[in-house]
């Protein structure tokens, strides 16, 4: 295996010392750090993005992935709502990010308010109730558009379609 030198200022000195820690061996901290470096650059210039998205329930937990955002929208009604983004991975796969939630609950004299105008102008009564539940977040990867139709509105799956077929960067020589 040839032998590399790399050259450390002081102020640095910290850092590779945490990170051999880390690693079990400063080769392979470097190894690893530049492999990750390699990996997201080349995606940027692709014109991809780090994505960072939130699953599960509540808070819940991060996923990451290397892609593109293609089209969002969503959808409520009196009961909740969702949410949909819709990206492309750089390995060419779909990502679908869903956030859905109940909205609200309402007290038994507060019913009236959900429909006709005065849901427009609202409860002004200082006696309410109310209460909302935790919302999920799920992300699905699929490898066809066409698997996303189930799975979002038909609105968005026309622009998901229509956004599918166009380049990540296109180049222009302007």
């Amino acid at each position: 295996m040839p032998n590399k030198t790399i050259y450390v200022s002081d102020d640095d000195l910290p850092l590779y010392k945490k990170a051999q820690e880390l690693a079990g061996n400063l080769s392979s901290a470097i190894s690893i750090a530049l492999r990750k470096y390699v990996e997201l650059e080349e995606g940027r210039l692709e014109g991809y993005d780090e994505i960072t998205v939130r699953v599960g329930r509540g808070t819940g937990r991060k996923q990451r992935f290397s892609g593109v955002l293609l089209a969002e929208g969503g959808r409520s009604s009196k009961h909740g709502y969702e949410a949909f983004k819709v990206y492309r991975s750089r390995t060419g796969k779909y990502v679908l990010h869903a956030d859905r939630s109940n909205l609200f609950t309402v007290g038994a004299d507060d019913e009236q308010y959900l429909s006709g105008w005065r849901s427009w102008i609202g409860n002004w009564s200082t006696d309410q109730s109310w209460s909302m539940a935790q919302g999920e977040a799920t992300l699905d990867v699929v490898d066809t558009v066409e698997e996303l139709r189930e799975l979002i509105p038909e609105d968005l799956y026309e622009l998901v379609e229509e956004a599918s077929g166009h380049p990540t960067v296109e180049d222009l020589d302007i």
